[in-house]
């Protein structure tokens, strides 16, 4: 939520969400709830507001007074930039989407970008990165002549890959990540691309959707901010020439009949099994996988699988 969610416009309402941020931080959940609710009084058009009186009240226990305050948010923020209709699907009171509103991600991602790689390498014991590109050195090849990070972020897979490639090209959705990768001088090309629109959609990758003309693609903690998966698997298909490589890692969800499952930190898991069915369905033979802890959240494992899959010619 960037500063400028954070402020209602007015003094006496800004004050009251202060105090209400000071006793949620001191594990008073629904004292937070009611000086939010007072603060609402007062400007009740504040769909960031509306948000922090959501989460009080949730972590308050108060379920139906916080799916009211989240479809209130959604009454006020058409686009949905703070995820409350994910909220929404978590509390049981709507379906889960099959991905989440764009600018919900691209927003998360812009306020991330610059605490990004110490929030999560230092302090949550990220690895999918470097165990992602070991896992294709050691089942695929060496070296590669074109490779694709998808959702690059700030660079953290480049850093695995640029030694092993002549010719590197990140994309992202957010713009302020990129700018940090950009700072590593580690690609040849940085571009801004939605991963969720699929291939036939203008702003991802413009001109540069050049088919066949990759030999890797690579798609590191990316996942996991879409539920449907088809899309990217159709463009990764689309950009690899045949024999080319395609690795990327999902959190692993193990429940069953579900092919993925919004989870309580509004990212998504997948079932092997739906993950396998795709890249069968889209050209692809799997050539190994690899399930492991990629990080830490809230102090709790997360469980994740990295895969790493050939292109081949559909019969």
């Amino acid at each position: 939520m960037t500063a400028k969610h954070l402020t209602s416009g007015d003094l006496i309402a800004d004050r009251r969400a202060d105090y209400a941020r000071m006793l949620a931080s001191g594990g008073d959940m629904q004292a937070a709830a009611e000086l939010m609710e007072q603060a609402l009084e007062i400007t009740p058009q504040w769909g960031a507001g509306w948000f922090l009186l959501g989460e009080y009240r949730e972590k308050a226990g108060l379920t139906p007074a916080a799916i009211e305050a989240y479809r209130q948010v959604l009454e006020r923020n058409k686009d949905d930039v703070f995820g409350a209709g994910l909220k929404l699907s978590i509390l049981g009171d709507r379906a889960q989407p099959a991905t989440p509103p764009v600018a919900y991600v691209e927003q998360l991602f812009d306020d991330y970008a610059d605490r990004f790689e110490t929030a999560l390498v230092e302090k949550l014991d990220y690895k999918v990165p470097g165990r992602l590109a070991a896992l294709i050195a050691a089942r695929a090849r060496a070296h590669y002549a074109r490779a694709i990070d998808l959702g690059c972020g700030t660079g953290l897979m480049g850093v695995e890959l640029r030694a092993h490639v002549d010719h590197l090209e990140g994309y992202d959705l957010s713009a302020n990540m990129l700018a940090k990768a950009e700072e590593k001088r580690l690609y040849d090309h940085l571009d801004q691309a939605d991963l969720s629109l699929g291939t036939g959609e203008t702003r991802l990758f413009g001109p540069e959707l050049v088919p066949g003309r990759a030999d890797l693609v690579a798609a590191a903690d990316v996942l996991m901010y879409l539920g449907d998966l088809a899309p990217v698997f159709r463009l990764s298909a689309s950009l690899l020439a045949e024999h080319g490589h395609f690795a990327f890692s999902v959190e692993h969800w193990t429940g069953d009949g579900e092919d993925f499952r919004l989870q309580p930190s509004l990212r998504y898991a997948h079932s092997p099994a739906y993950v396998e069915g795709l890249l069968a369905a889209h050209g692809f033979a799997l050539l190994g996988l690899e399930k492991l802890v990629i990080r830490m959240d809230g102090g709790a494992p997360v469980h994740g699988i990295l895969f790493i899959a050939e292109k081949r010619a559909l019969a």
